[in-house]
């Protein structure tokens, strides 16, 4: 018989590569499982480290802007609640991007072996996150009970914008993952791109106090429309759409530009490893 070589690589169009994403489903199951397993099986603090964070950041902005800075909270929602609902979807997108920037390279003898969609990594990253941020929102519940606060009926469109949240996550994590196998600077960069996103982002404040006219310029950071959403529907606040709908677009850009920039180094993971 003649001698076949067989080579085994990723689709070289896009749609074929969406039903290696598909054909290989179970696998992305085993790492989000095995992933969540080792974040709260070998760690310290567990499950508790996924309610410190977001509780400690909670007590240390309100005690600087609420009682120190004397930012007016909104309407009639206790300070500690307006920035607990804005800390939910960020520390999402924080520990996505943290996470997903370092699955590639955290997993380069895998990688080194067998084919499989380099995509489902740095996805199973972004599931972990969910995890964090659902135990989180436990304990926000329980914060609501404590202010004696009740969400009403727009509490049940938050996954429309959790769902932005997701693909600005997987977006801005499927870029720097593939930059981060190639140039490792980014992980030492990632955490000062974070620290500066927590201030500019409506975290500590309310969006009404960036004055009118620079509002439109402040959308562009795609977690302003998203935290103006949750807040809009666990706490009833003020929502401008446009804001939303330009976190939209530009969280679809940069899923876009990830999704590319993913699909045109991943054939090269192998060798820069």
């Amino acid at each position: 018989m003649p001698y076949q070589e067989t080579i085994i690589e990723a689709g070289q169009k896009d749609t074929h590569y969406l039903e290696d994403l598909y054909h290989y489903r179970e696998l992305f199951y085993l790492f989000a499982w095995r992933d969540i397993s080792v974040r709260y099986k070998q760690t310290v603090l567990g499950i508790a480290w996924a309610i410190i964070r977001p509780l400690l950041t909670m007590v240390v902005f309100s005690i600087v802007f609420g009682k120190l800075a004397r930012l007016p909270s909104e309407g009639n929602t206790a300070y500690p609640i307006l920035v607990f609902s804005a800390l939910l979807p960020w520390h999402f997108f924080a520990s996505s991007l943290q996470e997903s920037s370092n699955s590639l390279v955290s997993n380069e003898k895998l990688i080194s072996k067998v084919y499989f969609p380099r995509m489902i990594i740095p996805a199973s990253s972004v599931i972990v996150s969910f995890v964090d941020f659902l135990f989180a929102f436990l304990v926000f519940s329980g914060i609501m009970v404590y202010y004696r606060f009740l969400p009403d009926m727009k509490i049940f469109l938050l996954p429309l914008f959790m769902g932005i949240a997701f693909i600005s996550s997987l977006g801005m994590g499927l870029l720097v993952g593939s930059l981060n196998v190639k140039y490792r600077d980014f992980r030492h960069v990632i955490p000062f791109i974070i620290q500066v996103g927590l201030y500019i982002s409506p975290v500590g404040f309310s969006t009404t106090l960036i004055p009118e006219k620079y509002r439109i310029l402040y959308s562009l950071n795609p977690m302003v429309g998203i935290i103006d959403g949750f807040r809009w529907c666990i706490l009833g606040t003020s929502l401008r759409w446009e804001s939303v709908w330009i976190s939209l677009v530009i969280s679809i850009l940069i899923f876009t530009i990830g999704f590319k920039h993913f699909r045109k180094t991943e054939n090269y993971f192998a060798d820069l490893i």
